[in-house]
């Protein structure tokens, strides 16, 4: 042989010892054992048609020593799936060859958009993804609740909606002047971010029963929503009409009702509500603003970031057996209930004063975590009203208010709520609130339809049966 090739041999003969070497290895070191998951089914609540889920997610363990080899990670519905899969940052419908390192795991993300199923009840909707690992498939489903709708995007609405399927607004639904809307009993109402119902120099009439109340809420249906405030703005009324809301559930808004003045050849009430709850917004519960009038009867107004009620640059109000309550996640100074007759307009250096010709609180209770839960700030002026009667109600106050339109009230007397973190506001009969009603103000039946007491009703929205 020639002293030459030698080397080369050698060189060729250490090569392909090595590469053998490496192969031997690499079966050595993959692990023949399978994964384990966070979950082995994926299910998501309740979707729209048309409108994208959260993000959904699970993990994908390799528990054993040795690298796991994932020769495949397939959405078997593919293209025509209506989820979508990402696999530690890997978008697509099929991913091919990932390694998880021993004991370590990948993330994976999942979403949901369906499209119109043509039906009024929710149909669910499967799917599943496939790992493959060292020749054996393994699963995890896929789940979700698909719901068609009525969908409104800046539009104008007048007549009656239909309640077969839900409303969900995205900018708003608009009704417009001189028109009037009607909603049935049995509607439920979704909004987007920042959407609103809007009500122009309008009438609006939500027309819920009682067990079949209308609802408004957030069109984010996943669990962790549920408590989530400022999902939507509200419902607003500008120089409305005469309207009415009748056993409504307005929750997780930014302010749940919202006037702005009035209609000026409207002489009685912008609003009057009734049997109703507003609950979680981020702002306000019912914000009275410029001149609007409001009557609300067996209303439960709770838990909102600033005040149940806030009157501000005037307007009038006569709330009959409610519920004004704090509690709210929001600013821990603000009580739950603010009546102003002026506002600041800084921009332009004025101060707007208003009127407030009708200022009553009757057989109502208010109350919450603050020391003090009813503020007044006004400002007298010779051309404006300042008229309040605030009477036979249960208030939570530092010191005791001595003004002559308190009467019949009693001061810092706990009302003995049954539950307030899950916002059971009936009481024992132990409660200063029982047999305490003035019956000049009397109304038949409370927020659950039980019959008031003709002499003695008791306050709040809630009678003891």
């Amino acid at each position: 042989m020639k002293k030459g090739l030698l080397p080369l041999l050698m060189f060729f003969a250490l090569f392909m010892l090595s590469t053998t070497m490496q192969s031997c290895n690499k079966s050595v070191l993959l692990s023949k054992k399978n994964l384990s998951f966070s979950a082995d089914t994926v299910v998501f609540d309740t979707v729209f048609t048309t409108i994208g889920s959260t993000t959904q997610q699970f993990k994908i363990y390799n528990n054993d020593k040795r690298t796991i080899h994932i020769d495949e990670i397939e959405l078997m519905g593919g293209t025509d799936s209506p989820f979508r899969m990402n696999i530690d940052g890997i978008q697509g419908t099929k991913v091919n060859d990932i390694d998880i390192e021993s004991q370590d795991s990948l993330f994976a993300f999942v979403e949901v958009t369906l499209g119109v199923n043509g039906q009024n009840l929710p149909l669910i909707i499967e799917d599943s993804i496939r790992f493959r690992t060292n020749g054996v498939d393994q699963f995890v489903k896929l789940a979700v609740w698909g719901q068609d709708a009525y969908f409104h995007y800046k539009d104008l609405n007048e007549g009656t909606w239909p309640n077969d399927k839900p409303h969900v607004i995205y900018g708003y639904a608009a009704v417009d002047s001189a028109k009037t809307l009607n909603i049935q009993a049995g509607t439920d109402i979704y909004l987007h971010k920042n959407a609103i119902l809007y009500v122009y120099k309008s009438t609006l009439n939500i027309n819920g029963t009682l067990g079949n109340e209308v609802t408004l809420q957030g069109d984010r249906l996943e669990s962790i929503y549920d408590d989530v405030a400022g999902q939507y703005y509200g419902i607003y009324f500008q120089e409305a009409r005469p309207s009415t809301i009748d056993y409504a559930i307005i929750k997780n808004g930014t302010s749940g009702v919202h006037l702005y003045s009035e209609d000026p050849g409207n002489s009685g009430y912008t609003l009057t509500m009734t049997n109703s709850t507003i609950t979680n917004c981020a702002r306000y519960g019912a914000f009275i603003y410029s001149g609007a009038k409001v009557k609300a009867e067996n209303c439960v107004i709770s838990k909102n970031g600033n005040h149940a009620l806030l009157v501000l640059e005037g307007g009038d109000f006569f709330f009959n057996f409610c519920h004004l309550l704090g509690y709210g996640n929001g600013d821990a100074s603000t009580p739950a209930v603010g009546i102003s007759n002026y506002y600041n307009d800084y921009a332009n250096g004025v101060t707007n004063i208003g009127s407030i010709n009708e200022g009553r609180i009757i057989n109502s209770v208010i109350w919450g975590n603050l020391s003090s839960e009813i503020v007044f700030d006004t400002i007298p002026d010779d051309a404006i009203t300042l008229n309040f009667d605030i009477r036979n109600c249960v208030i939570k106050r530092e010191n005791p208010a001595t003004e002559n339109y308190y009467s019949g009230i009693q001061w810092n007397l706990d009302p003995l709520f049954t539950d307030i973190d899950i916002n059971d506001f009936t009481f024992p009969i132990s409660s200063p609130l029982n047999n305490e009603g003035n019956a000049s103000f009397w109304i038949p039946t409370d927020i659950l339809g039980i019959s008031r007491s003709l002499s003695t009703p008791d306050l709040g929205a809630y009678e003891l049966p």
